[in-house]
Protein backbone atom coordinates (compact mmCIF):
# COMPACT_ATOMS: atom_id res chain seq x y z
CA UNK A 1 0.00 0.00 0.00
CA UNK A 2 1.39 3.36 -0.94
CA UNK A 3 2.12 5.91 1.17
CA UNK A 4 -0.69 8.12 -0.48
CA UNK A 5 -3.43 5.48 -0.44
CA UNK A 6 -2.65 4.42 3.40
CA UNK A 7 -3.11 8.21 3.88
CA UNK A 8 -6.14 8.55 2.45
CA UNK A 9 -7.54 5.03 3.78
CA UNK A 10 -6.67 6.39 7.78
CA UNK A 11 -8.75 9.94 6.99
CA UNK A 12 -11.58 7.91 5.69
CA UNK A 13 -10.94 5.96 9.43
CA UNK A 14 -11.18 8.94 10.99
CA UNK A 15 -13.79 11.01 9.24
CA UNK A 16 -16.04 7.35 9.72
CA UNK A 17 -15.32 7.04 13.45
CA UNK A 18 -16.03 10.68 14.02
CA UNK A 19 -19.08 10.43 12.29
CA UNK A 20 -20.19 7.48 14.10
CA UNK A 21 -19.41 9.25 17.20
CA UNK A 22 -21.12 12.11 16.51
CA UNK A 23 -24.71 9.64 15.60
CA UNK A 24 -24.41 8.05 18.90
CA UNK A 25 -24.21 10.96 20.78
CA UNK A 26 -27.11 12.91 18.77
CA UNK A 27 -29.25 9.86 19.89
CA UNK A 28 -28.28 9.99 23.42
CA UNK A 29 -29.33 13.79 23.72
CA UNK A 30 -32.34 13.65 21.57
CA UNK A 31 -33.62 10.21 23.46
CA UNK A 32 -33.10 12.32 26.95
CA UNK A 33 -34.75 15.34 26.10
CA UNK A 34 -37.37 13.20 24.79
CA UNK A 35 -37.63 11.39 28.24
CA UNK A 36 -37.83 14.67 29.92
CA UNK A 37 -40.60 15.94 27.72
CA UNK A 38 -42.67 12.64 28.24
CA UNK A 39 -41.95 13.01 32.37
CA UNK A 40 -43.40 16.17 32.11
CA UNK A 41 -46.04 15.38 30.52
CA UNK A 42 -46.87 12.75 32.94
CA UNK A 43 -46.94 15.45 35.67
CA UNK A 44 -48.78 17.56 34.05
CA UNK A 45 -51.37 15.12 33.18
CA UNK A 46 -51.50 14.70 36.84
CA UNK A 47 -51.99 18.12 38.17
CA UNK A 48 -54.75 18.26 35.09
CA UNK A 49 -52.51 20.76 32.58
CA UNK A 50 -52.02 23.51 35.47
CA UNK A 51 -47.86 23.49 33.94
CA UNK A 52 -49.28 24.85 30.54
CA UNK A 53 -51.17 27.59 32.03
CA UNK A 54 -48.48 28.42 34.83
CA UNK A 55 -45.06 28.02 32.31
CA UNK A 56 -46.74 28.33 28.90
CA UNK A 57 -46.14 31.60 26.71
CA UNK A 58 -48.74 33.78 27.45
CA UNK A 59 -48.74 36.48 24.62
CA UNK A 60 -48.42 39.94 25.10
CA UNK A 61 -47.95 39.54 29.07
CA UNK A 62 -44.73 40.72 30.39
CA UNK A 63 -45.07 37.48 32.83
CA UNK A 64 -45.63 34.90 29.54
CA UNK A 65 -42.05 35.77 28.33
CA UNK A 66 -40.03 33.65 31.16
CA UNK A 67 -42.55 30.82 29.46
CA UNK A 68 -40.34 30.93 26.07
CA UNK A 69 -37.85 28.54 27.85
CA UNK A 70 -40.36 25.93 29.33
CA UNK A 71 -42.90 25.95 26.36
CA UNK A 72 -41.15 23.62 24.46
CA UNK A 73 -41.27 21.26 26.89
CA UNK A 74 -44.93 21.26 27.66
CA UNK A 75 -47.88 19.41 25.73
CA UNK A 76 -51.57 19.78 25.96
CA UNK A 77 -52.40 16.02 25.96
CA UNK A 78 -50.24 13.26 25.47
CA UNK A 79 -51.97 12.76 21.52
CA UNK A 80 -49.90 16.22 21.25
CA UNK A 81 -46.76 15.03 22.30
CA UNK A 82 -46.68 11.78 20.46
CA UNK A 83 -47.47 14.07 17.19
CA UNK A 84 -44.23 15.43 17.84
CA UNK A 85 -41.76 12.62 19.22
CA UNK A 86 -40.78 11.47 16.18
CA UNK A 87 -40.53 14.27 13.88
CA UNK A 88 -38.75 16.12 16.78
CA UNK A 89 -35.96 12.92 17.21
CA UNK A 90 -35.37 12.35 13.71
CA UNK A 91 -34.86 16.45 12.87
CA UNK A 92 -33.06 16.93 16.05
CA UNK A 93 -31.10 13.86 15.79
CA UNK A 94 -29.28 15.26 12.29
CA UNK A 95 -29.29 19.03 13.64
CA UNK A 96 -27.07 17.28 16.33
CA UNK A 97 -24.49 15.13 14.14
CA UNK A 98 -22.23 18.18 13.55
CA UNK A 99 -21.24 18.47 17.31
CA UNK A 100 -23.77 18.93 20.87
CA UNK A 101 -22.33 21.76 21.55
CA UNK A 102 -23.67 23.80 18.07
CA UNK A 103 -26.23 21.66 18.67
CA UNK A 104 -27.39 23.37 21.95
CA UNK A 105 -26.62 27.08 20.60
CA UNK A 106 -28.82 25.87 17.54
CA UNK A 107 -31.62 24.77 20.22
CA UNK A 108 -31.14 28.09 22.36
CA UNK A 109 -31.61 29.93 19.55
CA UNK A 110 -34.32 28.73 17.99
CA UNK A 111 -36.34 28.66 21.64
CA UNK A 112 -35.65 32.47 21.48
CA UNK A 113 -36.42 33.41 18.50
CA UNK A 114 -39.34 31.26 17.95
CA UNK A 115 -40.57 31.83 21.61
CA UNK A 116 -40.23 35.95 21.34
CA UNK A 117 -41.89 36.37 17.94
CA UNK A 118 -44.77 34.06 19.28
CA UNK A 119 -45.50 36.11 22.60
CA UNK A 120 -45.39 39.31 19.96
CA UNK A 121 -47.63 37.85 17.96
CA UNK A 122 -50.14 35.38 18.96
CA UNK A 123 -53.58 36.56 20.30
CA UNK A 124 -54.13 38.68 23.53
CA UNK A 125 -53.64 36.19 26.08
CA UNK A 126 -52.73 33.14 24.12
CA UNK A 127 -51.27 30.27 25.58
CA UNK A 128 -48.59 28.51 23.30
CA UNK A 129 -47.03 24.96 24.39
CA UNK A 130 -45.34 22.92 22.27
CA UNK A 131 -42.31 21.22 20.44
CA UNK A 132 -43.80 21.98 17.22
CA UNK A 133 -41.46 25.13 16.87
CA UNK A 134 -37.99 23.18 17.74
CA UNK A 135 -39.40 20.79 15.49
CA UNK A 136 -39.95 23.28 12.70
CA UNK A 137 -36.63 25.07 13.16
CA UNK A 138 -34.53 21.84 13.09
CA UNK A 139 -36.18 21.69 10.18
CA UNK A 140 -35.08 24.83 8.87
CA UNK A 141 -31.37 24.43 10.55
CA UNK A 142 -30.57 20.92 8.41
CA UNK A 143 -31.75 22.55 5.60
CA UNK A 144 -29.46 26.20 5.53
CA UNK A 145 -26.42 24.07 6.99
CA UNK A 146 -25.84 22.53 3.99
CA UNK A 147 -25.99 25.62 1.86
CA UNK A 148 -23.98 28.19 4.35
CA UNK A 149 -21.47 25.35 5.77
CA UNK A 150 -21.03 24.08 1.69
CA UNK A 151 -20.58 20.32 2.44
CA UNK A 152 -21.87 18.25 0.50
CA UNK A 153 -22.76 15.21 3.19
CA UNK A 154 -25.13 18.34 5.10
CA UNK A 155 -26.49 19.53 1.67
CA UNK A 156 -27.45 15.68 0.56
CA UNK A 157 -28.97 15.90 4.36
CA UNK A 158 -31.00 19.18 3.75
CA UNK A 159 -32.36 17.92 0.03
CA UNK A 160 -33.52 14.12 1.86
CA UNK A 161 -35.17 16.08 4.81
CA UNK A 162 -36.76 18.68 2.65
CA UNK A 163 -38.03 15.60 0.11
CA UNK A 164 -39.32 13.87 3.56
CA UNK A 165 -40.52 16.55 5.20
CA UNK A 166 -41.86 19.36 3.25
CA UNK A 167 -45.58 18.90 3.90
CA UNK A 168 -44.86 20.44 7.78
CA UNK A 169 -44.74 23.50 6.02
CA UNK A 170 -48.91 23.84 6.03
CA UNK A 171 -47.98 24.37 9.39
CA UNK A 172 -47.01 27.58 8.38
CA UNK A 173 -50.05 28.67 6.95
CA UNK A 174 -52.73 30.61 9.86
CA UNK A 175 -56.06 28.94 8.86
CA UNK A 176 -55.72 25.66 11.51
CA UNK A 177 -57.39 26.01 14.71
CA UNK A 178 -55.81 25.55 17.67
CA UNK A 179 -52.08 25.40 15.99
CA UNK A 180 -50.06 28.14 16.53
CA UNK A 181 -48.32 28.74 13.26
CA UNK A 182 -46.46 31.50 14.48
CA UNK A 183 -44.94 29.04 16.43
CA UNK A 184 -43.68 27.24 13.78
CA UNK A 185 -42.95 30.11 11.48
CA UNK A 186 -40.48 31.89 14.34
CA UNK A 187 -39.20 28.65 14.62
CA UNK A 188 -38.62 28.10 10.96
CA UNK A 189 -36.73 31.58 11.08
CA UNK A 190 -34.84 30.65 14.16
CA UNK A 191 -33.49 27.81 12.76
CA UNK A 192 -32.07 28.83 9.19
CA UNK A 193 -31.01 32.28 11.15
CA UNK A 194 -29.40 29.98 13.59
CA UNK A 195 -27.42 27.79 10.90
CA UNK A 196 -26.03 31.39 9.29
CA UNK A 197 -24.90 32.30 12.85
CA UNK A 198 -23.27 28.74 13.41
CA UNK A 199 -22.09 28.18 9.59
CA UNK A 200 -18.57 26.98 9.60
CA UNK A 201 -15.91 29.43 9.94
CA UNK A 202 -13.64 29.62 6.72
CA UNK A 203 -10.41 31.47 6.40
CA UNK A 204 -9.51 35.08 4.96
CA UNK A 205 -6.26 34.65 2.81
Amino acid sequence: MSDNTRSAYESAKRRAGSLLTGALSAAFVMVVILGVMWAVEVVDFTMNGSLDREFGIVSLEPSGLLGIFFAPFLHVGFGHLMANSLPLLILGFLAALRGIGRFFAASLLIIVIGGIGTWATSGLDTVTVGASGLVFGYFGYVLARGIFDRRVFDILIGIGVAIVYYSILWGLLPNQQGISWQGHLFGLLGGVLSAWVLRRKREVL
